[in-house]
């Protein structure tokens, strides 16, 4: 249920959302009207985004490092407060790039002064989170994703469902 002055907090699994956006649609998400639909007349306390730094300009990828940059940048304007964890590279070259411990500790340490807590992302590994911040501490759900590419279970767990594919001016093709 929504309501005016309902204190929320967004946070937004950045790879998931533009992984998705760009398999399935080949386009890009205007972060600035996700945050304005998901906010609906309610009064937004946070919006956290978690992102991974690539490896950035090591082995001559300087021009990934920039895109990078202005890719971070966009989102910090659209008024996303950036969480920046750095791509981890094991021996072996196997590539890590996980902020799920980290969004759910945010989640649940920012839960006591919030009514709304609204996860984008599609990743069923967040389930046991919305079931802990529902039932454990008697928090209001939503998750946002691309109803395609998103998990039937966290679908189904949350208080609400917002299919991110069904916002006007959501995509913004390349």
């Amino acid at each position: 249920m929504r309501y005016k002055d309902q204190r929320i907090g967004i946070f937004i699994d950045v790879q998931n959302l533009y992984h998705s956006a760009k398999h399935l649609y080949n386009s890009r998400v205007n972060y600035r009207e996700l945050i304005k639909y998901l906010t609906s007349n309610r009064l937004l306390i946070r919006v956290l985004g978690y992102v991974v730094k690539s490896e950035g300009s090591i082995e001559g990828k300087a021009e990934i490092g920039k895109s990078e940059a202005s890719f971070f940048e966009a989102l910090e304007k659209a008024g996303v407060e950036l969480r920046i964890k750095d791509l981890q590279i094991y021996p072996g070259g196997l590539k890590k790039a996980d902020w799920d411990v980290g969004l759910a500790v945010d989640a649940i340490r920012m839960a006591s002064f919030l009514d709304a807590i609204i996860l984008v992302t599609g990743d069923g590994d967040f389930l046991p989170l919305v079931e802990y911040l529902k039932w454990g501490l008697g928090r209001q759900v939503e998750v946002a994703a691309f109803s395609r590419s998103a998990s039937a279970k966290l679908k189904e767990a949350a208080d609400l469902f917002i299919n991110i594919e069904e916002i006007p001016r959501i995509l913004i093709r390349k």
